[in-house]
């Protein structure tokens, strides 16, 4: 027969204080990550069961932030459902890590993709590529919904702090401007016709502000999960996913 003490060492290894639900688990933490992963397939069989220009332009989908966003979610969720499976803190530790990049980079791209769609949806979507909504919804809504669960109930808080978050998100809007410019040399048009548009100067100024709005994403969701389930003492020296 165990003692209290072991008992509450165990539970500090099993899941951290500050987090909501067990994680990694092979009940609801492994529920959440398989339904997640069976959305992000639905989505990518899409991209090739209706085939586009976009299938044989340089670049392929992964020209869009959509896509981008959609392939970071998957390998979050695919390292949560490896963690769930094998009870792995390392890969549990490693999801957390991918979650402060590919969490506020799909609140980025819901909140532009229906704020600009709200606005004129011709600037997200041309007419001819118009989605259905089961897929527009997979797409656009349902990676950062699920992240959020993600974040909200399976996660220990995130460490980030203002600056480090500021800088990853420059150094991602600046990559993907660089990118698109590179297929754009290619195919001879952007992917979104907002795009085009925009002259260079304009870019430069939607990608800044994009870059701003993915550090206060990360910044919020740290402040989300606060709220959710409490703070206690100072975790910035933590690393994700540590749990003593």
């Amino acid at each position: 027969m165990s003692s209290p003490s072991t008992q509450a060492m165990n539970k500090l290894i099993r899941q951290h204080p500050l987090q909501r639900l067990s994680s990694p688990s092979r009940g609801f933490s492994a529920a959440v990550h398989a339904a997640g992963l069976a959305s992000f397939a639905y989505s990518y069989n899409y991209l090739v069961a209706n085939p586009n220009h976009i299938n044989q332009a340089y670049g392929w989908h992964f020209q869009y932030l959509t896509i981008i966003g959609l392939t970071l979610a998957t390998a979050t969720f695919a390292l949560g459902l490896a963690a769930d499976v094998t009870l792995s803190r390392r890969l549990f530790a490693a999801k957390n890590v991918l979650s402060v990049c590919s969490a506020p980079m799909e609140v980025l791209v819901s909140v532009l993709y229906w704020g600009l769609r709200a606005v004129d949806p011709e600037l997200v979507v041309p007419k001819e590529l118009e989605l259905p909504v089961a897929a527009d919804l997979g797409f656009h809504l349902a990676p950062s919904a699920l992240l959020l669960l993600d974040i909200l109930l399976l996660s220990p808080p995130w460490t980030v702090t203002a600056l480090p978050s500021v800088a990853l998100s420059v150094a991602i809007a600046f990559a993907y401007w660089f990118w698109i410019e590179l297929c754009y040399g290619y195919n001879g048009f952007y992917p979104y016709p907002l795009f085009e548009v925009l002259d260079r100067t304009q870019r430069v100024g939607l990608f800044t502000a994009s870059a701003l709005i993915m550090a206060a994403n990360t910044m919020i969701l740290k402040w989300l999960h606060g709220r959710v389930n409490g703070q206690v003492g100072n975790t910035r020296s933590e690393r994700p996913g540590r749990v003593n």
